[in-house]
């Protein structure tokens, strides 16, 4: 019986639900009509007709018929790219035919360029912008992750996955040596604003200022581009509350292919321990970084904010590294006086606590001895010729052999400690008021900004550490550094139309100081281990004279990386008078014209202030030829000039400072002082000329859109470090003008709506660049740079940079083949190019897809035509160097071949690294929420980060070098390195963190 009547039950449901269904068909009519263009009267094939409320619908044929069935009291909602979204009640018609308007919303998109914005259709400058709904999803944690791959000529590089590392920005390839080679950051108008302050979140949009004419606004910083950031801001209406929340893990993605236990003892080179340990698994971890970020935003008619609080905890894939941080920020904006001034304040504080800990580990990981354990303080295997004592005691328990250059990266890690602490805060007001009572389209402004930056670093190499810290029996670092700079503007506007000419003139003034205090010490020799870096006075170097001395100064600016004891102040000014006129005639010429003059207290009495003009002009070519499926075509030319001062202080004085010591007799340690550099009151700018002609496009109704640019430009004036005699000169080395730099290259970005129906969409996007960067001009006709190292390639250099050639020239004889086991060059081992650095081209591919509730968007990065030398082949990719080191899996081939030679530097390990990468796919799911729910709404997402690279590199990373952090495999320091070679890209150095993975697991709430 009970099964009787569940059967009867199951019956009458489905009996029910047909009636029901039979009801509501009965009720339906057909529909048919045409959607038209309502300027051409043309159908309009392809739209979208959508019964609303319901995800019921169809689209247009070729002629832009439908045909829908539908309910009594229906509304149709109507859609296609390029025309305005028209809703049509049916009523009780038959026949309901649509013209669709064109939508304009594109065109009058507001994008933000340097003091103001402008609509998109006025632009006449090369100018990228990048909204929030198109940022790069997953585990973003610096604001520039959200840009890689996305713009047309920015290239974004961080080889590896240091969660603490830094990325080399370039736009348009290099444009300077010895200057900022990145692009200048402005956030919410404060200029030089430190992205470390900003939290992904919180941005709104990015726009990109990319030639010289809409760069020249910012005078002596624009040279390498502007990168404009604003964040979101509150607006009128009730309160709203997001909380974003994610959970990341990330696993190594790539590794170096190294021999085994078993492989190792297969040569019969090096010492067999007995073991079997795998590194890699030894010093790596999954990474779990948990993300939190909570904002709440609204306001009235008068008053709006916005607040929010971000919490990251972020690990990396080798164990001791990640940070934590905090941030918070508040965007205030107020009305007053009939809404005619209008206040604005923000300020956004930012704590970081950073374990830095040691990238080497991951070399000494991939070549340690696969047979030798990791600790000697337990029952491991251990050959009768190895004192076990000796090495528990002298090392603290960690298996090590003392040799030259080989170190336990398990001990690297887990015997030293490196450590930052970051405190930042900014705040900023500005003012303005509306004057057009007075003089129509009249506005003055004003506005101030601070921005402190306090730092706290800490290092330090143990007394049993043979990496670095047992040759000093302990060593401690101890750095501090307040950055501090204010900045002050004030600006007048006029706006207004004079029939069909609208005219914006805009000039100001601003004054900006910036004022940088350091202190740091090193000294070693300590007595115990306990208090690390934090008792670093207890060290007796101090009353013997063994803590290094000298004042601080950057490397290559006359000052060293072993130069520890330092401190200082330094202040340096800014000031400059702008003014930009711009005209819009009928909608369809335009021009723009601007100047600035600035002076820096960075340059000679001679050469303080300088003069950067910009001119640009467009015309709407669609406005004046009627051209079939053209919507919009626009011919951009413009002409900019920029500059560009030196990244540090006190290049054109004379320095006098502690340059080492003696022991007096009698009174003990003296100190000596000395030049450390030679004044030059001519020191100038750099100046780059800009040329660019661009056309932006929309066709068929808006479905495709896209933008071209090509340009060339020379920078000349560089501030070059050159070698000088002694004497004259009292210091060897002096900063002067001279060189110049050309580049060229072409952009384009294109935009397809592909498909757009009732519940499917794709819309794929493509931009792809290349550049091409000419060393015109140089103080040698070739300079070799860029020192291989030890062991056994000190003196050997990697890059010869030649005049009138383009930069990147890998430099080494051309290998032709192994015979009787050496090496074989072309032309007796006759230097020569070898490879080249820099890639051909670099492009993004994007793909956005919805269906129903569902959203997908995959991310492809690609660069093409770069070569790479592997150091790692270099040192380890030979038979011979298993005698000490573990050796890569290429070396069995060479074995195989009875090669005997000793590591070269050759063509054989430089590899062409061209890459595809799947840089980031991104799965959401939105939930519909009932009416009545406090929840606004909710997505859940999947994520995922760098998940599989295509290259025919052997290396760790593929990823382009743009820069040469120097031989810092030997001792060095490659994470703190402050003045990378740009003279010297395609050398992958041994010391890079490793590739890494990431997938993430994400909510996205409001209320």
């Amino acid at each position: 019986p009970y099964m009787k009547h569940n059967v009867l039950k199951h019956f009458s449901v489905l009996a029910l639900s047909l009636l029901l269904v039979s009801f509501q068909a009965l009720a339906q009519r057909q529909v048919t009509g045409k959607i038209t263009d309502g300027e051409t009267g043309e159908g309009v094939p392809g739209a979208s007709v959508i019964i609303k409320g319901t995800t019921t619908g169809t689209i247009s044929d070729f002629d832009g018929n439908y045909t829908i069935n539908v309910d009594d009291g229906s509304t149709l909602v109507i859609s296609f790219v390029g025309y305005t979204t028209a809703e049509v009640a049916v009523g009780a018609r038959s026949v309901v035919d649509v013209s669709l308007s064109t939508d304009l919303v594109a065109l009058e998109e507001i994008v933000v360029v340097g003091y103001g914005t402008q609509e998109k259709k006025e632009i006449t400058s090369s100018v990228a912008s990048v909204s929030a709904e198109d940022f790069n999803q997953g585990a973003v944690q610096d604001p520039v992750q959200l840009l890689q791959g996305k713009v047309a000529g920015l290239s974004i590089s961080r080889p590896g996955g240091d969660p603490n590392g830094g990325f080399d920005i370039r736009l348009r390839g290099l444009s300077t040596i010895g200057a900022n080679a990145s692009p200048l950051v402005v956030i919410d108008g404060i200029i030089g604003g430190d992205l470390g302050n900003v939290d992904p979140n919180d941005i709104a949009s990015i726009d990109i200022l990319k030639d010289g004419s809409a760069a020249a606004i910012y005078g002596t910083r624009g040279s390498s581009g502007v990168i404009l950031i604003t964040t979101k801001s509150g607006q009128e209406g009730t309160a709203s509350v997001n909380y974003n929340t994610y959970v990341a893990f990330e696993t190594r993605a790539r590794e170096l292919d190294v021999l085994n236990a078993d492989e190792f003892r297969s040569l019969g080179a090096g010492t067999d321990f007995q073991n079997e340990t795998d590194w890699m698994d030894e010093i790596t971890q999954t990474g779990v970084t948990n993300v939190h970020n909570l904002s709440m935003s609204g306001g009235t008619s008068q008053t709006s904010y916005r607040a929010s609080v971000n919490v990251r905890d972020v690990e990396g894939i080798q164990k001791e590294t990640g940070f934590t941080s905090l941030n918070a920020r508040l965007n205030l904006t107020q009305r007053a006086l009939n809404d005619k001034l209008t206040l604005t304040s923000q300020i956004s504080t930012t704590t970081r606590n950073a374990d830095l800990a040691f990238p080497e580990a991951f070399r000494y990981a991939t070549v340690f001895n696969p047979t030798a354990p990791v600790r000697v303080d337990g029952g491991e295997p251990l050959p009768a010729s190895v004192d076990r004592a000796a090495t528990q005691n002298t090392f603290g328990g960690y298996f090590e052999t003392g040799a030259f250059d080989f170190f336990n990266p398990v001990a690297i890690i887990e015997q030293n400690e490196k450590e930052e602490q970051i405190k930042q805060i900014v705040m900023s007001i500005r003012g303005e008021y509306d004057f057009s009572d007075i003089i129509e389209g009249f506005r003055a402004s004003a506005f101030y900004s601070q921005q402190r930056n306090n730092k706290l670093f800490g290092e330090f190499y143990s007394k049993e550490s043979q990496f670095r810290g047992i040759a000093r029996n302990g060593l401690a670092t101890r750095e501090t550094e307040e950055n501090f700079n204010q900045l002050f503007e004030s600006t007048l506007n006029y706006d207004n139309s004079f029939g069909k000419l609208d005219v914006g003139v805009l000039v100001g003034y601003s004054f900006q100081e910036f004022i940088d205090q350091k202190f740091g010490v090193r000294a070693g020799n300590f007595l115990r281990n306990d208090t690390g870096f934090n008792s670093i006075e207890s060290s007796p170097d101090f009353a013997f004279g063994l803590a290094e001395g000298g004042i601080f100064l950057p490397t290559g600016a006359g000052g060293s990386a072993d130069n520890p004891l330092k401190t200082g102040k330094e202040e340096n000014t800014l000031i400059g008078y702008f003014g930009r006129v711009n005209l819009n005639y009928d909608g369809t010429y335009f021009f723009s014209a601007s100047i600035r003059r600035e002076g820096s207290t960075r340059f000679g009495e001679n050469n303080r202030w300088g003069n950067f003009p910009a001119v640009s002009g467009g015309v709407a070519l669609s406005n004046l030829f009627d051209i079939p499926t053209v919507d919009d075509l626009k011919l951009r030319v413009s002409y900019g000039e920029t500059g560009n001062q030196p990244a540090f202080n006190f290049l054109t004085q004379q320095l006098i400072g502690p340059v080492g010591g003696f022991f007096f007799t009698g009174s003990g340690f003296a100190q000596n002082f000395g030049p450390l550099s030679n004044s030059n009151p001519d020191l100038k700018w750099e100046r780059k000329r800009e040329f660019d002609i661009g056309i932006d496009f929309s066709l068929a109704g808006g479905k495709l859109t896209g933008t071209a640019d090509w340009y060339t430009r020379t920078t000349d004036d560089l501030i070059l470090l050159v070698d000088v005699p002694v004497p004259p000169n009292l210091f060897n080395r002096t900063w002067q003008n001279g060189g110049e730099l050309k580049n060229t290259g072409f952009e384009l970005a294109l935009t397809y709506a592909a498909v757009q129906n009732a519940n499917f969409s794709w819309t794929p996007s493509i931009n792809f660049s290349t550049f091409n960067t000419e060393l015109v001009d140089f103080v040698d006709e070739s300079r070799l740079i860029s020192n291989a190292g030890a062991p056994g390639l000190n003196g050997t250099f990697l890059v010869n940079v030649i005049e009138g050639e383009q930069l990147g020239k890998l430099w080494g004889p051309r290998f032709t083949g192994t015979e009787g086991g050496v090496w074989n060059f072309e032309n007796d081992g006759e230097n020569q190019v070898i490879g080249n650095g820099l890639p051909d081209f670099q492009f993004g591919f994007n793909n956005t897809l919805t269906y129903g509730n569902w959203d997908l968007n995959v991310f492809f990065r690609g660069s093409v035509g770069h070569d790479l030398l592997n150091m790692f082949e270099v040192f380890y990719g030979v038979p011979s160097a298993a005698n000490q080191f573990n050796v890569l899996q290429s070396a069995l081939d060479l074995n195989d071949q009875g090669f005997t030679d000793a590591a070269e530097v050759s063509s054989f390990q430089v590899e062409n690294a061209t890459f595809l990468k799947l840089d980031n796919f991104t799965l959401g799911y939105n939930v519909n929420m009932p009416d009545n729910s406090a929840i606004s709404n909710l997505r859940f997402y999947l994520s995922g980060n760098n998940i599989f690279t295509i290259t025919g590199y052997g290396g760790a990373d593929p990823e382009v070098r743009f820069a040469d952090p120097g031989d810092s495999d030997n001792g060095g320091d490659p994470a703190r390195n402050d003045n990378p070679d740009p003279l010297a890209p395609g050398i992958d150095r041994r010391s890079t963190y490793f590739q890494s993975r990431i997938v993430t697991v994400g909510a996205n709430i409001s209320f």
